[in-house]
């Protein structure tokens, strides 16, 4: 698949039951879930494979599960990418798969990841919310005549912007805007100026870890720059958790100025193959996008 980009979802995109199949059925995913069991020292995977929800959503078990998922799929899958990116956490993922670390690194650093987030704001201290239908310029705006602490957290698409911030803060920015919104299922304003407690101590983390170069591009969220060395991957992350995400920006570069028109989801959910269809019919570019979410999907996909 030399000519796909592939898209590895954040955070949001968890559900329960994810990974089950991987895990009964291939000794890749039974080995890599019991390994992720054993460094994270308690039952992650029944917290996927079970629930409850309420302890899939926060962030500590939430991050690791989508990491995992996409990193499973993706070594069934077999196959590299032209191209890739992710959202938020799903960067993570990318550089993963990409061979920037391993997985045993990756998976605690972004259980680490999730607890500092988690420790910065207590849960229900912090929310984040979609805004649809309201320009990036009118939110900016918004976000300005705001007093508490919230910020523009993903420009996902101009039809999507995500806020992010104290839970006072968003709700005071929803009513400025104006416009429809709903709040998302995660348990941390990712991408705030509240995060920067664990901003602080995930670079330390990250100093610690080896980075490869990478064995295909990843685009990343802050600068929607091409990155191809392991070096500057472990910097773009440590800036990544409190600056927002242009995941937007990103799509068009793959769509305008890289001209890809083939792309696949790999992961849990189907969030970022509806946002890129808005994007691409916006663009007036006749793509190819697919999923690929479990086991039945991997295996249609290598029978192609």
């Amino acid at each position: 698949m030399k000519d796909y980009v592939f898209l590895f979802p954040g955070q949001g995109s968890q559900i329960i039951g994810m990974g089950k199949d991987l895990y009964e059925n291939t000794e890749f995913g039974k080995k890599t879930f019991k390994m992720a069991d054993e460094i994270l020292g308690y039952n992650f995977s029944k917290i996927c494979f079970e629930g409850p929800e309420e302890e899939l959503k926060l962030t500590y078990n939430g991050q690791p599960a989508l990491l995992t998922v996409s990193y499973i799929l993706y070594n069934l899958l077999g196959k590299e990418p032209a191209m890739a990116a992710g959202h938020s956490l799903g960067e993570y993922s990318a550089l993963l798969c990409a061979g920037a670390m391993s997985y045993e690194d990756a998976v605690l650093l972004v259980h680490k990841r999730g607890q500092y987030m988690q420790k910065a704001v207590p849960v229900g201290q912090g929310a984040m919310a979609a805004i649809m239908g309201a320009s990036i310029d009118v939110v900016t705006e918004a976000l300005k005549q705001v007093e508490g602490p919230v910020n523009l957290a993903n420009f996902n698409s101009v039809n999507q912007i995500v806020i992010s911030g104290a839970t006072g803060a968003v709700a005071e920015a929803i009513e400025k805007i104006g416009s429809k919104a709903k709040y998302l299922p995660v348990s941390a304003p990712f991408h705030s100026e509240l995060m920067l407690p664990a901003e602080e101590k995930l670079a330390v983390d990250l100093d610690n870890i080896k980075f490869n170069d990478l064995k295909f591009p990843v685009i990343n969220n802050i600068e929607v720059a091409e990155m191809t060395s392991g070096e500057i991957a472990r910097e773009s992350l440590k800036k990544q958790v409190t600056r927002p995400v242009y995941w937007h920006d990103t799509m068009i570069k793959f769509l305008e100025e890289k001209n890809i028109v083939k792309y696949a989801e790999i992961g849990s959910g189907r969030v970022l193959a509806g946002i890129l269809k808005r994007t691409a019919r916006d663009a007036e570019k006749d793509i190819t996008l697919i999923n690929v979410r479990d086991l039945a999907e991997v295996n249609q996909l290598i029978m192609n």
